[in-house]
């Protein structure tokens, strides 16, 4: 089995975040980049489902060349190959693009990413991949499991879950619950300065949107406490508040 894994650098969530050019440019500067805790997820699975010599996992990204060394952790981890599109990354429908067009003629069984970034939450590129590709995608999976020729996958939905099968190839964005994210051990960290990391080069994209400016959230208001003599108070606040 041939498996791809998308992962994309997210700044670790001890960061403090802050933006340049008049709001409009996130700030890179002294911040730590992790590998994006869902695709982490994706990444586990797939190879869990490898294991034993069962296939391959090659892991993509699309970044420039600072992104290497989060490159190289995903293949201290235990993905086979990496491969990295040298472009800044600017959205969802930029980055599906350059994903499809590296991988379209190397015939993955599976592509697997996380269900969203934890930067910019937009949870976009799994549906965006598989119309490139013209392949099925299945969006925030809780399960994955192979049932000979078919996938088939869990999903939560509003009413309960709902459960999808589907044949080869396809795209899935996995959720808590797939899989538990692994850590590399000092093995796996020697062996990923040698594994193969390929660069290609981006495609021209149409800008088709832009960021016109970000802002942080305001600040956490003063915590007011209650007596725990005096109950009354809690609901004459919540009231106030119209939460009842």
């Amino acid at each position: 089995m041939k498996i791809l894994v998308c992962i994309s650098c997210v700044p670790d969530t001890t960061t403090k975040i802050t933006f340049t050019d008049n709001n409009t440019e996130f700030n890179r500067s002294d911040v730590q980049f992790i590998i994006n805790p869902y695709d982490e997820i994706a990444l586990a699975k797939a190879l869990e489902l490898t294991e034993n010599g069962n296939g391959s996992v090659t892991v993509i990204h699309v970044g420039t060349a600072d992104a290497e060394p989060v490159i190289r952790k995903a293949l201290a981890i235990g993905a086979s190959e990496a491969i990295r599109v040298d472009a800044q990354p600017r959205d969802a429908y930029f980055v599906s693009k350059q994903i499809a067009s590296a991988v379209e003629k190397e015939e993955f069984d599976m592509i697997l990413c996380g269900r969203e970034s934890s930067d910019y939450n937009g949870g976009q590129l799994a549906s965006m991949i598989g119309e490139w590709l013209q392949i099925p995608a299945v969006c925030v999976i809780k399960s994955l499991d192979i049932q000979g020729d078919l996938a088939v996958m869990e999903r939560q939905i509003e009413s309960g879950k709902e459960i999808v099968e589907t044949t080869f190839p396809f795209v899935a964005s996995c959720s808590e619950g797939v899989a538990e994210p692994r850590i590399a051990n000092m093995r796996g960290i020697m062996s990923a300065r040698s594994k193969p990391l390929h660069v290609v080069e981006a495609e021209d994209v149409p800008r088709l949107q832009q960021f016109a400016s970000f802002e942080t959230p305001p600040a956490r208001g003063q915590v007011k406490l209650i007596d725990a003599d005096h109950p009354e108070e809690l609901i004459d606040l919540l009231r106030e508040a119209k939460v009842l």
